[in-house]
């Protein structure tokens, strides 16, 4: 009961973002903006689940946001636009790049983890400018969002809100039910004390990668999500910003539940947004804020509620 308390912020975000469209917020303009939210907020809890979960700081998870993009990409030039298909293909390159790029990087912890995981990223990034037949690093336009059963239901722009609020939902509660699990206790035992999770019979490298690679599945979902929102992909997807984006995001948030990725995934968008209107230079200001978050907010902002409590308690 008492680990349900702590997940209050998260439903009743999520019973916002559900109630947005019929309270005031039901513009195209406002639902495209909540929609790019929630699908960067997909990709934040899955890096969350890994941060916080098995104490991976990856700098290239973007990387998975692209790979499930540009399967997009490669599918549509094939005029294969059927979601039950191009979904489960954008999953499944994503994962395999985390596979392939994890089994090497999850040999390291630390710093070393960090870089090999911005260098993979990288090699992500320059291997999509090379492509110019999906134009290079002038992006490349979808012909129109994918179909499912032949439906345009991606078109619709309040239907689309409910699928990314769907897959956002479902998203936080598979990876909050992992990390409940024995499979979740095994890895923040590894993230604690490494040596004392081999001393009880657990070897820490495969829990690692098994939940890498999960977190990959997860974002290239939500690459397939952005790619039908923006109807529109270019390598800037997998750049090492973005990646720090996703990773402020979690930091912003507060890494000590998913729940934080929640609020800092969706902070961190309509304050970008706000500022972009109000002054030219917004990013000066926006980074300002952005520091005192980190150096204020010690616990993220889902650790807001007890800083007040415990003032108030003081005082």
């Amino acid at each position: 009961m008492q680990r349900w308390k702590q997940e209050v912020p998260a439903v009743l975000l999520l019973a916002g973002l559900g109630l947005a469209p019929f309270i005031g917020f039901g513009e195209g303009y406002v639902l495209t903006l909540l929609a790019r939210a929630m699908i960067l907020a997909m990709a934040a809890v899955s890096l969350s689940f890994i941060v916080g979960g098995a104490g991976l700081v990856s700098l290239g998870h973007a990387a998975m946001l692209g790979f499930g993009a540009y399967a997009v990409v490669i599918l549509d030039d094939l005029q294969i636009v059927e979601a039950m298909v191009v979904l489960p293909v954008a999953m499944l390159a994503a994962a395999g790049f985390a596979l392939v790029t994890g089994a090497i990087a999850i040999r390291t912890s630390g710093v070393h983890f960090i870089m090999i995981t911005l260098a993979f990223g990288q090699m992500a990034y320059f291997t999509a400018t090379s492509l110019s037949g999906y134009g290079g690093d002038d992006g490349y336009t979808l012909y129109a969002r994918s179909e499912v059963n032949g439906a345009r239901i991606l078109s619709d722009r309040l239907g689309f809100h409910f699928i990314c609020l769907g897959a956002l939902t479902l998203t936080w509660l598979f990876c909050r039910m992992l990390l409940a699990s024995r499979f979740g206790r095994v890895l923040r035992a590894v993230r604690g004390n490494p040596m004392r999770a081999r001393a009880l019979g657990f070897s820490p490298y495969p829990y690692r990668l098994v939940a890498y690679v999960i977190a990959g599945a997860i974002g290239g979902a939500a690459g397939f999500l952005f790619a039908n929102a923006t109807e529109f992909v270019a390598p800037a997807y997998i750049s090492w910003q973005r990646s720090g984006e996703l990773l402020f995001m979690v930091i912003l948030g507060g890494i000590s539940g998913l729940h934080g990725a929640l609020l800092g995934a969706l902070g961190f968008v309509l304050l970008e947004e706000w500022l972009s209107h109000q002054w030219e230079h917004w990013r000066i200001a926006f980074g300002v804020l952005l520091i005192l978050a980190v150096l204020f907010l010690p616990n993220g902002l889902a650790g807001i509620p007890n800083q007040v409590a415990r003032m108030f308690r003081r005082g």
